[in-house]
């Protein structure tokens, strides 16, 4: 089970990459940044919640040590502690969707 767990991480994660790299990609070539804004809030509002799923599956692994402010788990803990703060930090999930989707017209 915990294979399975972290193979689903890392294909959450590995995903995210390869679209921040494509939009990374498009910036660097004079693609309108106007345009690439809907893209890039999604791809915010995927990445945070693929954290926060990971922050999860982690917790999980973990166990009671991933409770701990020392030792194994404390990384664990610092990132649960801290995933909603990046989820709404640079805006919330709902005002990244909508920007998405008043930019895509639908």
């Amino acid at each position: 089970m915990i294979r399975h767990k972290i193979a689903e991480m890392a294909r959450r994660v590995e995903s995210s990459q390869a679209w921040l790299e494509q939009l990374t990609y498009q910036m660097e070539h004079n693609i309108d940044p106007r345009t690439l804004g809907g893209q890039l809030a999604l791809l915010k509002v995927n990445a945070t919640k693929n954290m926060q799923y990971c922050a999860v599956q982690a917790s999980q692994i973990f166990g009671g040590n991933s409770c701990l402010r020392q030792g194994v788990g404390s990384r664990v803990e610092r990132i649960y502690r801290d995933v909603r703060i990046a989820a709404i930090g640079g805006g919330s999930e709902e005002v990244m969707i909508d920007l998405a989707m008043r930019q895509a017209k639908l």
